[in-house]
């Protein structure tokens, strides 16, 4: 690294603190600093932060980089960023390990039919429900990037009937991949519950919506940990109430926190987590973080820039 260079973080304080002990290790020619301790603004060449302050060419005359602290980028402005300033997000083992995780859980809740015999509990109903054989259920994930691609690889053991979909071709062994919006009414047709794994695009914004929800199978399941944008709320609630879906599970929501009196917390039918299916863990980013420092330096293409006319 050049001398008296800065790296300034600009998140979670408390993640910060592991961010600096791994930085003081790994990179003690670093200048790590906290936010809002950014001492001299022109040594600042590194910026990790979720939200990127305001007037940042000026405020940072000599910004080489700037990295999202979590998996997305769709709260970052681009537009207020510089044109050329290269954008990285996270792409680190912790978050995909919480992502499969989180979302094999749901699957298999409801694949097993657990909301149901919660309510019977509620009820004091005894009443056994038939099994389903995994391989007779179809479960399609929207997204295939790194974390569509992990969930996939976890659910594919258990037998499943799996398949993918993304706006690019994709090739993963033992799914079914569709790819653009010529094929994306054959996925959802094959799909019993329904992942979504999508960024947040303007393509993206509103796509869990009633058009969408039509096209699934009767009795469709829906397991939402993309962005809350991208779901039409009372799209979703129409959908249960008719019987178009029979169970959504939603860990993100819009907005975010979801306000008390929304309609969505007291639907029999939806299960609601507040956005924590993955969490960046802050060591082994910080890991990450320094691997990207070292391509950058290099020359070396960095695991995880955005293509901004993407979006992601």
């Amino acid at each position: 690294m050049k001398p008296n260079t800065t790296f300034l973080y600009k998140a979670d304080p408390v993640r910060g603190r592991a961010w600096a002990e791994v930085f003081r290790r790994r990179a003690p020619e670093l200048d790590f600093r906290v936010w809002p301790d950014i001492g001299d603004p022109a040594r600042v060449r590194f910026l990790a932060a979720w939200e990127p302050p305001g007037d940042i060419a000026t405020r940072f005359p000599n910004l080489k980089l700037l990295l999202s602290s979590g998996a997305g980028v769709d709260q970052i402005d681009f537009a207020a960023l510089p044109p050329d300033l290269p954008v990285v997000r996270m792409v680190e083992p912790g978050i995909i390990r919480g992502m499969v995780e989180y979302v094999t859980h749901a699957v298999l809740d409801l694949h097993r039919d657990m909301p149901a015999y919660r309510r019977q509990q509620q009820a004091a109903e005894w009443q056994p429900l038939q099994v389903k054989p995994a391989n007779e259920r179809r479960v399609g994930v929207l997204g295939l990037g790194s974390l569509g691609q992990a969930v996939l690889a976890h659910l594919l053991p258990f037998g499943f009937d799996c398949a993918g979909w993304s706006r690019s071709r994709h090739a993963i062994d033992g799914v079914s991949c569709h790819a653009g919006a010529d094929e994306l009414g054959d996925f959802l047709r094959r799909t019993d519950i329904l992942v979504c794994l999508l960024p947040l695009t303007d393509a993206t914004r509103g796509l869990l919506n009633a058009s969408l929800f039509a096209r699934l199978p009767a009795g469709a399941a829906l397991v939402h940990v993309g962005r809350g944008p991208q779901l039409v709320a009372d799209d979703l609630i129409a959908a249960l109430d008719a019987g178009r879906l029979s169970e959504a599970v939603l860990d993100v929501t819009a907005p975010e926190p979801l306000p008390c009196e929304h309609r969505l917390w007291r639907h029999p039918r939806i299960s609601i987590t507040p956005h924590i299916a993955s969490m960046t863990q802050p060591a082994t980013a910080a890991e990450v973080v320094l691997e990207n420092l070292r391509r950058f330096e290099a020359g070396e293409p960095m695991v995880g820039l955005v293509d901004r006319t993407r979006g992601y």
